[in-house]
């Protein structure tokens, strides 16, 4: 009977050592680890794809303003003055950017037959842009036509980047003869051409 105990007991000790499967506190701690050297990895890129996207708005919309101020021009001869007069639907104000475009009247000539468009940034985590469409005659054409430009912030405004769009002076250069320019400044507070 003794003997029989015995192996019963063995045998329930066993089966419950058996029965005991789980992790280890070790074997939790690296999987903690790992999980949190991932998630390392990933925040930064997944906050700069939301930054992306949130600058998407800003290039399609001053990129429409440009498109737009074309259109104008060619219906009218001149630019239009304001985002209203412009009927694009393009609020002045969003969550991310303010919005903004000023164009030249009809009978200005040279580089002040011009439109600007901006989409200057509230957030200051986001970079600003520009659009300018002037009037010009590329060389060897010998026929005026409106040419635009689009262009991108070198760097976020939290980091020293544009809080304006202006003409010359880290902006935009004018000619009479070819497509405005963005301007790049020695700062980093200017302006480089989106492809």
């Amino acid at each position: 009977m003794k003997s029989e105990f015995k192996t019963k007991l063995i045998q329930h000790m066993l089966n419950k050592k058996n029965g005991e499967k789980g992790f280890t506190l070790i074997e939790l701690l690296v999987v903690i680890i790992i999980i949190g050297i991932l998630a390392a990895i990933a925040l930064p890129s997944f906050l700069n794809q939301a930054a992306k996207a949130r600058q998407s708005e800003a290039k399609t919309y001053t990129g429409s303003a440009n498109r737009s101020q074309q259109a104008y021009f060619l219906e009218k001869q001149q630019f239009a003055p304001d985002l209203t007069s412009l009927s694009l639907g393009i609020p002045a104000t969003t969550t991310n950017y303010g919005y903004a475009t000023l164009g030249a009247s009809k009978g200005v000539t040279g580089t002040a037959a011009n439109a600007i468009s901006t989409a200057l940034a509230i957030d200051a985590n986001l970079k600003s842009y520009g659009g300018a469409v002037n009037i010009a005659t590329p060389t060897g054409t010998g026929e005026a036509t409106t040419l635009a430009t689009l262009c991108e912030g070198e760097k976020a405004k939290v980091n020293g980047g544009a809080t304006s769009f202006p003409i010359a002076a880290g902006g935009v250069s004018l000619s009479t003869s070819a497509a405005p320019i963005c301007l790049t400044a020695a700062s980093g507070a200017g302006f480089v051409p989106i492809q």
